[in-house]
This record gives structure tokens, sequence and C-alpha cells, in this order.
């Protein structure tokens, strides 16, 4: 091996340096842009102004459009719609639902804003800019629009002003002590950042209270097996994979909206993973640990202590994404064992054979094709892979608040204007339940596994294109043969039901599709009894061909009540006659539900 000269180690030093810099430097950028990449922001509306500017027609008709939205928008405000009975007709913008926005000057300010805000969904639309640049520019026009909606501003909200005066002030005198309330523990959260905030719904005492036993445990992952409690069981147990970016519990809230609790009662052997909030040390455990260590080993753990051969397999979000790579990986194994013989296998492929059949796969709000990923596609692209590279590489994992703050990003809109004019203008007070308390219980990821989920699937698409390699072994969903329920949510920001619909392109097995109201957490966690909740569901018959999504949007009948109530129908039609439930093997308990990887949190 060839030593450095003394020439060459200087220029080390100085390369190392200012390499130094350069990170410094981006990363100060980073932090004044909310994590988001000032070059990526700023190609994207380059791409935009010279493409409009060279675009002199396109500049004519969005003259006109201004002019004609103009007029229609005063016209409107004067004389506001009315339907046959000729009574007004409701705002579909539940920001101006109220009947105060239909009063002069206020029916104005709203009509303009609107008015505006179309203007600008046209405006952005400019032929001749990349994809990716439409849909940042698009996204960021849409945030500033919201951030200065009239409804946001006391002075032109007619509802907080009415609210004001009809209570003498004591509205605003309430959203006054919100507001301060919320600076004093953003101070403290400033102040002393490694403090945590306690839950408003404690872990194991009101929520993740269903009965169980931890009886697996690696570095990865916690198995809680539940208690039955029906006399009889259907033969193959359930394995829940949540997401890692999430706390298990979101699917065992309280005991009135637990899908767990749920699933026990109506006869199922149930297993989930809890997922460990990882530490500096674990910032090179990457998606293979995640599949290996988290979903392979959980499988096998379930066929040893269910003494299943067959097991229903249930992933939400990420761990929905995950699931199908490794059903996938098992599908492959099994049709390439076909045409080995025992002795030409590797290690790896036999590996497989530890894992039990799968029954079932259940896919909950769960992308496997990231073409069109949605408000998630803003924060995809190399230059923004490099700045998050750099911030993860600090501290080895991607902190809970970073990965929170993301998502309140997407949706502004809701989670942060209408909160505040909702508890600031109005002075509501904001009701504590177990979901808030559960999106208040920050995970980490670590560094590797999400900047590699984020380049091989988000950036590169290669589960959907048949590139991403398992054990070294390419895979691809058309080896899935399990039977399918895909699930995906009429709001959801985080996987697009559309998205998530094109797992029809990607299989050659039944596909049953059910689209339920709500958003990413809130449509899944749809308990029976609930009001105001409906689904559409509709199934994908042998050689029927492509439905396109719409086609089936428009063909598949609406039902009212809860989706849970299909699910469990669907999953006892491909379950065997029930028997005697499994005993929980003393030998195998390690703790009581709900474990110990679930009660560690972090500050950031």
């Amino acid at each position: 091996m060839e030593k450095p000269t003394k020439s060459s180690v200087p220029f080390e030093r100085q390369r190392e340096a200012t390499q130094a810099l350069d990170e410094t430097f981006h990363g100060f950028l980073t932090r004044s842009t909310m994590g988001l990449s000032p070059i990526a922001l700023a190609l994207a509306a380059a791409d935009w102004a010279m493409h409009l500017a060279a675009s002199p027609g396109r500049q004519m008709v969005l003259g006109q459009r201004a002019l004609a939205l103009a007029q229609q928008a005063m016209a409107t405000a004067v004389n506001p719609p009315m339907d046959e009975n000729g009574q007004p007709i409701a705002d579909n913008d539940n920001r101006f639902i109220d009947a105060s926005w239909r009063q002069w000057p206020f029916s104005a300010l709203k009509e303009g804003y609107k008015a505006n805000s179309a203007w600008w969904r046209e405006a952005v639309q400019v032929d001749g800019m990349s994809r990716h640049h439409s849909h940042m520019v698009e996204f960021f026009n849409r945030q500033i629009m919201d951030t200065f909606t009239p409804s946001n501003w006391l002075l032109t909200n007619p509802e907080a002003l009415n609210k004001a005066q009809e209570t003498q002030g004591q509205s605003l005198l309430q959203g006054y002590q919100h507001f301060s309330e919320d600076l004093r523990k953003a101070e403290t959260a400033r102040s002393t950042p490694d403090v945590l905030e306690p839950l408003t719904f404690e872990v194991g005492k009101e929520v993740a209270i269903t009965p169980g036993k931890v009886v697996y445990r690696n570095h990865l992952i916690e198995l809680i097996q539940y208690t039955p409690t029906t006399d009889k069981v259907y033969p193959e147990p359930l394995l829940i994979v949540p997401s890692c970016i999430m706390k298990y519990y979101i699917l065992d809230l309280s005991q009135s909206n637990s899908m767990v609790k749920y699933l026990v009662g109506q006869g199922y052997t149930v297993f989930i993973i809890s997922w460990r909030n990882p530490d500096a040390s674990d910032r090179d455990l990457g998606m293979q640990d995640y599949l290996q260590m988290g979903v392979m080993d959980a499988l096998a753990a379930v066929k040893e202590r269910a003494g299943a051969p067959r097991v229903h397999a249930l992933g939400y979000c990420l761990g929905g994404t995950f699931l199908s790579i490794v059903a996938a990986a098992m599908g492959r194994h099994t049709r390439m064992a076909q045409n080995q013989s025992a002795g030409g296998r590797r290690a790896e492929d036999r590996a497989m054979e530890r894992l039990p059949e799968l029954a079932s796969v259940t896919l909950l709000a769960a992308q496997t094709d990231f073409s069109e990923p949605g408000e998630m596609g803003v924060f995809i692209d190399d230059e923004q892979l490099k700045t998050l590279r750099q911030q993860m590489d600090l501290k080895g994992y991607l902190s809970g608040s970073a990965m929170a703050g993301s998502f309140q990003f997407l949706n502004m809109r809701e989670l942060v204007f209408t909160r505040n004019t909702r508890r600031y203008l109005l002075g509501h007070e904001e009701a504590d339940f177990d979901l808030m308390s559960w999106n208040s219980d920050l995970t980490r990821l670590p560094a590797r596994m999400h900047s590699e989920y984020l380049s091989s699937l988000f950036l590169n698409n290669a589960l959907a294109t048949g590139k991403y390699r398992v054990a070294g072994q390419g895979i691809a969903l058309m080896d899935i043969h399990a039977p399918m329920l895909v699930v995906g949510t009429t709001r959801d920001h985080v996987s697009p039901w559309r998205s998530v619909y094109k797992i029809h392109l990607q299989t050659d097995t039944h596909v049953t599709f059910v689209l339920a109201a709500g958003g990413h957490n809130a449509g899944i966690v749809s308990e029976p009894g609930r009001p105001r909740r409906s689904y559409q569901i509709n199934s994908i018959e042998d050689n029927q061909g492509w439905v396109e999504p719409d086609e089936w949007l428009a063909s598949a009948p609406t039902r009212q009540g809860s989706w849970w109530e299909a699910m469990d129908a669907w999953l006892k039609e491909r379950s065997g006659k029930p028997v005697a439930p499994p005993a929980i093997d003393p030998a195998h308990v390690l703790c009581d539900a709900p474990g110990e990887y679930v009660m560690v949190r972090y500050a950031d």
C-alpha cells in the first residue's frame, strides 16, 4: 500500500476542512428553511419563473383569468348563490361555513381569497416544468395561500369578531391565555430540550392496555401475544406489523377504539410488533435489518409460539410496505424451491423455511408504488436527500420532532391554521383524546434505514419496478400468492389512496380494496359504532383486467359503519374451523404487555 506523501497530507486536511465548512453552511441554510434544502426550493422557483417568462401566451391567458375570477368573486360576494328553495348554499370550505361569512364586507374578503387561490393554482401550472418542480411550486403556493386565509386573522374573521362581542371579550381573553400557554411550552422545550412533557394518556394504564405478554425480543422488536377472550379461536394467528415511525399502540388505544381488542374479541390469536425506539448507537441499522430482524423474525416467532403453519399478516403504513416486501420474498422462495434440490439451495433460501405460510396479507394505508407519493414527494429529490443525510449524520438518527414537523408541514391547514383559529381567535378549549396523546409520543428512525428507505423506494421506486433486493435476490410483488385486503383512506396526505390502489398493477392474486372515510390515522382507527363513518369495498376478480381507480370509485358500493367489520368477515372467509386457544408458554414470557420498548421516549 502506497504511503501518503508529505505534500498530500496538507491537501487532505484542506479537503476535510473545506468539506466541514460546506456542511456547516448547508446546515445553517437548512435550519433557516425548516429542514428543506434551499437549493431545491430555488431550483423549483427558477424553473417556474423562467418557463412562465418564456410563455407570453400563457401570461395573456392568466391575465384574462385574473379579470374573470375577480368579476366572478365580486358578483358572488354581492349575490351569494341560493339553492332551489331560496336558501344560501353552504360553503364547501369548512373555514367559511359560518353564516357570518356571507355578510358584507367579509363575503368580499372570502370570495377574493378564493379567486386569488384559484388563479394561483392555474398560474403554477406551466408547460415545460419538471413534474417534481411543478409539484413543489404548487405545494408551497398552497401553503402560502393557506397562511393568508382571512379566517386566520382576527380583524378579517367575522366569526371570531361575533364571538368576542357575544362573550364581551372573554373568548379573546381565553385565546390569549392559550397563546401564552403555548409560548411557555415552546420556551420550556427550547431552554430544557432534554425534559419530556408527560403524555396526557399514560401508556400501559390508559392506552395500550389490552392484556397480553411479550413472548419474543431481539434488538429491534418486541413481539406481544394477546390473551384470548373467546372460547375458541381461528387456527391461523394474526400478526400485525405497525409502522416503525410510530408507536404500535395506535392500534391499541383506549378500549373503545382498539383494533387489537376488537380482533381478539372476534376470535383471533393476535400478535403485534413493538419496534425499538433507536438511539445513536443504532445509526447503521438498515432496511434489511428491519425486514429480517423485524418482520421475518416476528413471523418465525409467531409460527413457533402459536404452533401454526399458516398465519394472517397485517401491515400498517410503512409496516405494510415492509410486509409486502417480505411476502414477495417468501413467494419467490416458494417458486424457486420448486425448481431446486434441497442441496442446491442457498443458506438464505433455507432460512426462509422457518417462516409460516401466509394465509392472507392485509395492507392498511401502505404504499408499494412510490411514483405518485402525494405530498411526501415534495421532500424527495437528490438535493433534499443530501440535506437530510447531512442532518442525520450529526446524530445518527432522524429525530421524532423532525419527523413530526414534516408531517405537520404536509397538512398545515388542518394541523396548524385551523387549530390556531379555534384555539386563539375563538378561545375554544382543545379536547384531550387518546389519538392526540399518541401523536405526541414521538419515535426516531436510524440514519441508514431512513436514508435507504427514501432513496430506494421513494426516489428510485425500486419495489414497484422489480429492482429491490432481499438477501441479494431481486423480488417482485407478482410473487405474492396469498389473497390481499388493501385499505386506503379518502383524505390521506401520507399514502394517497390512488397510490395505494396501484397494488392492482403489481400483483397477480385476489385483491379486495377498501376505501375508508378519513385520513391516514383517523380513517384506520374507525371502530364500530362511531357516527358518520362509511367505506367502499369491491374486489377485482380473476381475469377481470385493470380497473382504473376512478372507475372503481364510481362502481364500488358504499356501506355505512366501520370497515373493521368487513375486514373481520374477509379474514373469517380465509380462516379454518375454530379450535381451542393456544396457551401462552410461560417459558416464552419476558414481561407483560405493553412491554419495554414502547416505554422508551426521547425529548427530540
